[in-house]
């Protein structure tokens, strides 16, 4: 994650070159690595949503694909939203870390002040702006996964290895996918044989998280930005 008064304003131009969204650091979402049940009296905890034994990992990721932040020690039934209410990423933003800075979500996390996520019913040609900005900035965390897991197609087609074992793969996989990145390595090419669960899949309980229009002060303020563009 960027520290410096520097980095963050890189990152956040960055950011802002790709849809006009103001003050970004970083997408978040979390997305299921396959891996066989761990077997004892916690294995159920571990079959997520779609049926398969997961861990659900957090990531947040930068503009050009990069993770920036990870966290691989969540069961796949875990909801999105909790485990980012349990990370040290979240006591960071809290106590200010990143200054100004902005952290988009999708429709399963809660909103505040640092953390943007899309309005239920926009209806005025701000808000509407607001969430198409949103969702394409956003949209590099997605990005990120696919290229992450083309690039170690064991992220998908899973593993079958202890718990502490699938979780030094993980991290191991996403510090050699950012020195892909680093070394300016060429895109992985689809892969038909690689089947990728679709991790953009909003449930209706998720979307209890949404934001309404009556959210919270800075997001008021970026709604404002977005008034002046309409």
């Amino acid at each position: 994650m960027p520290t410096t008064q520097n980095e963050i304003l890189s990152v956040q131009q960055d950011f802002f070159q790709l849809a006009k969204f103001p003050r970004v650091v970083s997408a978040i979402d979390c997305t299921h690595v396959r891996i066989i049940s761990p077997g004892g009296d916690t294995a159920e905890n571990f079959r997520n949503r779609k049926g398969y034994f997961s861990i659900n990992v957090q990531v947040l990721c930068a503009c050009n694909l990069k993770i920036q932040d990870i966290v691989t020690r969540w069961p796949g039934s875990t909801h999105d939203s909790l485990i980012f209410s349990n990370s040290a990423i979240k006591y960071q933003f809290d106590n200010g870390r990143f200054r100004n800075g902005i952290l988009l979500g999708d429709g399963g996390y809660f909103s505040n002040d640092y953390l943007m996520t899309p309005l239920n019913d926009p209806q005025t040609r701000a808000e509407r702006l607001y969430n198409e900005s949103q969702i394409r900035s956003r949209n590099v965390v997605e990005r990120c996964f696919g290229v992450w897991k083309r690039r170690f197609p064991v992220l998908s087609i899973g593993m079958r290895c202890s718990l502490p074992l699938v979780q030094d793969v993980i991290v191991a996989t996403a510090v050699l996918h950012n020195m892909a990145i680093d070394k300016n390595e060429d895109e992985p090419p689809e892969d038909p044989e690689v089947y990728m669960q679709p991790d953009e899949v909003i449930s209706e309980e998720q979307l209890n998280f949404s934001i309404t229009r009556s959210g919270t002060r800075e997001r008021d303020i970026i709604l404002e930005y977005f008034e002046s563009l309409s």
